[in-house]
């Protein structure tokens, strides 16, 4: 990705969304391009300042320098202006800007704001490739650039919008929805999720609540998407369910039956699920690093989410996993 916008430099082409969610307090950058590892240069995340996508030529000094002005309080519009206006090659340039939470209230408070401000801007320099655009909602800014139509960038709004769940799934279902509208003139290649939450991160330690990336794929946003499921369940906590199911019948004997074809239990599958093949679901759960659920939780996931998962072997077991999981919120 060229930091000066020469003619003969590389044109990757790019669609991200920069969203936040005050509720978890949580903030993050997904994007898509047709270029290798776009999640080494667009995406900037700090979750006692914001998040920033810079793209189209991407200038990457302002990913810390924009986070650096939002924490000292800085305004979203305020950032772009400061950012592009120190820039000679600004109108080559794309970005987006969006507050966090927490340097909202920090903010507002300092300045004696009665209500909550949404920071959040975005620019489209008058350089960059068609088509390029930027739209703003509640919480959130979608940009894009060398896209086919101005539809990708709707698509991702609406779809961000309308979305349940929490801000990785609306994240990524708002890069699907883009990719499924037009998406990128050239094609595919890279996607990236990054999300910053309070001591998000491993053990507490520091704010990388999601980090997930796909480098080079044919399709990057649904490997993203398998990638990211592994990430939840291995590494991000949920609320303890007020109760849990046991299998049995015939999800049981499939359950049983994928984990005898992974080599985990070596008796006859059936619609009992007994010690046998608990210890066999036990013994999946230690290999696989799933300490962060018990082995009621992971048992009462694998019911629920059975009949809804995809793909085979252990594909399927950590789909169906996932998807029992989705009922319970995510701490």
């Amino acid at each position: 990705m060229s930091h000066h916008a020469t003619d003969d430099g590389p044109r990757p082409s790019t669609f991200s969304i920069v969203a936040r969610d005050p509720e978890q307090d949580a903030i993050g950058v997904a994007v898509q391009s047709k270029f290798v590892s776009v999640g080494s240069v667009v995406p900037f995340v700090s979750a006692d300042a914001g998040a920033i996508a810079t793209q189209s030529f991407a200038n990457v000094s302002y990913g810390p320098d924009g986070l650096g002005l939002l924490r000292k309080g800085t305004p979203a519009d305020e950032v772009v202006m400061e950012l592009t206006g120190a820039d000679p090659d600004f109108e080559s340039r794309q970005l987006g800007v969006v507050e966090a939470p927490i340097a909202a209230r920090r903010r507002t408070k300092s300045h004696n704001v009665g209500a909550q401000e949404d920071s959040i801007a975005a620019f489209t320099g008058m350089e960059c490739f068609d088509y390029a655009g930027d739209i703003q909602g509640a919480h959130y800014t979608v940009q894009g650039n060398i896209l086919e139509n101005r539809a990708t960038l709707e698509a991702m709004a609406e779809t961000f919008e309308e979305t349940d769940g929490g801000l990785p799934e609306r994240l990524i279902a708002a890069l699907h929805a883009g990719n499924e509208a037009g998406g990128d003139k050239r094609g595919e290649q890279s996607a990236a999720l990054s999300i910053a939450k309070p001591q998000g991160g491993y053990e507490g330690r520091n704010d990388h609540w999601v980090d997930v990336r796909v480098d080079d794929h044919e399709t990057p946003i649904d490997e993203l998407e398998r990638v990211f499921k592994i990430y939840d369940v291995t590494l991000l906590e949920r609320e303890a369910p007020d109760e849990t199911r046991e299998l049995t019948g015939d999800v049981a004997e499939q359950v049983s039956g994928t984990l005898a074809e992974m080599g985990f239990f070596e008796g006859t599958p059936s619609a009992e699920f007994g010690d046998e093949e608990r210890d066999a679901l036990e013994d999946f759960r230690g290999l696989n690093n799933f300490e962060n659920h018990s082995l009621p939780v992971l048992e009462d996931a694998l019911a629920r989410g059975w009949d809804e998962s995809s793909g085979d072997g252990q594909g399927k077991m950590v789909d169906a996993i996932w998807h029992g999981l989705s009922r319970l919120q995510r701490k």
